[in-house]
């Protein structure tokens, strides 16, 4: 419903007439949100406030959390889940993985995770393909808490992952919990923004009589001992529960249900002073990927600077050269860009950009863009169906509690983990047969490389840090730290070795490097290595240096 109320103020500027203000306020119902706008005549401050904010970039994130209770046989159908939902970054809890590391879960997602145990604890973040490049570090404190920070164009976001001691565990246990959370909050400069998405195993209760600066109105049911430890902590890191701030029905608010029990014990926490930037937080529903727990996601928007995108490198196919056809097509292109001299020119500059030219034309360049993700190929049309009916049998019986709708539900839960695993046998077998061939062996190589690829944390090193640890983003504080870094550096007394007086320097005329030794070290070289800073492989030098007239060899 939508009620719109009209009032009528007067124009001094035009005698006479009358400026219309429309105050529109949206009731979205039980489930919704209140919202007011108002809007003023053009040149106002309210029109002037909307300009100054247009100068900035907005870009908007979906954070949710979700206990997933297991992520074995999960990964593929809880990146499918975030996509569909367009979740951007997930705090994930009891994970059961043993380790530290990190892994790609199919459809571009990537998961870092860390857990000491197989059987209990473990906890993770999954991050879209397009967030992974903006990851600056990873903190693995514990099999309960983790962190990462990422950096978007010169905003911090630091996303923790956390997973409180159910309320039978010893006080012990909890309270080294919440120190090694209190660690990690500590370690963040407040100048960046937090979000945290943790299973805190406790009730913060409805209404917020006492509470009001970190938490709202809209829990569920009463407060407990741990739910008390919640909102202690919010108090003492100044943050807000972010769950309670946004009135929805309760089936939007449970985030957890089990036989008779309708609860609330998953949370979204971010600083108080970043609360204006979430617009939106909810528990979805309908998903079948957790048993017992909902996720909940919130609407994120970063003001950040606008910055120049980098342009993506392009390289030129030198790998078509070892097909016959393009081999003597780019052999003659060349000659004749070269006037149809046999011999290169002596110029190396302006030899090497008449190959490079050739190649493109002739060779074409690639988009720069990487590789669909082929881990998870035995995903097929099958699989999907399976799980999307399992889904609508967990929808239905949410909706209906009887036995009939919950064996349901069951049988289909048994027959999908059965079609998974036959769509893995099946695809290993394929690929078992495969690496018996030249092109099955490439696409080992290629696997053991996205393998490896996918575990590092970090991709690429982006930023540098102060002396106190803090992230530095401006060009200039960039420029300051390394000449700090530089003078320390050259100015640093070390050992040295004594020169022995009396040794006379030899004195002689350098010979000119000879063609026929430039022959040699080209023979040498290996073929199938990256390209120098010239862009032309070693294949095309050597073959045309050393007189070499193979067909396959791709020279003039």
């Amino acid at each position: 419903m939508r009620i719109v109320s009209t009032n009528f103020i007067p124009d001094r500027s035009r005698p006479g007439l009358t400026t219309t203000a429309i105050g529109a306020v949206d009731l979205q119902g039980a489930g919704g949100n209140w919202a007011t706008v108002g809007r003023r005549s053009r040149g106002g401050r309210r029109v002037h406030r909307q300009r100054e904010k247009r100068k900035g970039k907005s870009v908007g994130l979906r954070i949710g959390t979700l206990n997933v209770g297991t992520m074995t046989g999960k990964g593929r159908e809880l990146a499918d889940v975030m996509e569909r939902r367009k979740v951007d970054i997930l705090c994930v809890q009891e994970t059961r993985w043993k380790g530290s590391k990190a892994r790609s879960i199919g459809a571009g997602f990537k998961l870092f995770y860390y857990g000491v145990d197989s059987k209990r604890n473990g906890v993770g973040v999954v991050l879209k393909e397009e967030f992974v490049r903006n990851v600056l570090e990873v903190k693995r404190v514990s099999d309960r808490v983790m962190s990462l920070k990422l950096e978007f164009e010169g905003v911090m976001l630091n996303v923790v992952s956390g997973y409180a001691p159910q309320v039978g565990c010893e006080l012990e246990e909890k309270e080294r919990f919440w120190s090694e959370l209190d660690e990690v909050m500590e370690s963040i400069p407040t100048g960046e923004r937090v979000v945290i998405g943790a299973d805190f195993n406790g009730h913060v209760g409805e209404g917020n009589t006492g509470d009001e600066e970190v938490m709202g109105k809209f829990g569920v049911k009463e407060r407990n001992l741990e739910g008390q430890m919640v909102v202690d902590f919010a108090k003492r890191m100044d943050m807000g529960v972010v769950n309670t701030y946004f009135q929805k029905r309760e089936e939007h608010r449970v985030t957890y249900k089990s036989g008779g029990r309708r609860t609330q014990v998953d949370y979204i926490l971010c600083r108080r002073g970043n609360l204006k930037e979430i617009s939106d937080c909810k528990v979805v529903v309908g998903e079948s990927v957790a048993r017992q727990h909902r996720m909940v996601v919130c609407r994120m928007t970063l003001m950040v600077c606008k910055t120049k995108r980098s342009k993506i490198e392009k390289k030129t196919k030198w790998w078509k050269l070892k097909k016959e056809e393009c081999c003597e097509e780019f052999r003659q292109k060349l000659r004749h860009a070269l006037g149809g001299q046999v011999v290169l020119p002596d110029d190396w500059e302006t030899t090497a950009e008449v190959i490079r030219e050739t190649g493109r034309k002739v060779l074409g360049v690639s988009s720069g863009r990487r590789k669909e993700d082929k881990e998870t190929w035995w995903w097929n049309e099958e699989v999907q169906n399976s799980i999307q009916r399992k889904r609508l049998a967990k929808k239905k019986w949410d909706m209906d509690r009887t036995e009939e709708n919950r064996q349901e539900y069951k049988e289909l839960q048994r027959r999908v983990k059965r079609k998974v695993s036959k769509a893995k046998q099946k695809a290993y077998e394929e690929m078992y047969t495969r690496l018996d061939t030249r092109e099955g062996e490439k696409d080992l190589y290629r696997l053991a490389r996205q393998r490896d690829r996918d575990g590092k944390d970090v991709q690429q090193v982006r930023v540098i840090k102060d002396r106190d640890g803090r992230v530095l983003t401006s060009e200039e504080s960039v420029q300051r730290r390394w000449k700090e870094y530089f003078e320390e550096l050259m100015n640093e007394e070390n050992e040295r070795e004594k020169r022995v007086e009396g040794v006379n320097s030899v004195e002689q005329k350098v010979d000119k490097i000879r063609k026929d030794e430039v022959r040699k070290a080209l023979k040498r070289m290996k073929s199938g290595k990256a390209v120098g800073p010239d862009d032309i492989p070693v294949e095309t030098w050597r073959k045309r240096m050393t007189g070499c007239q193979e067909k396959s060899c791709g020279t003039v």
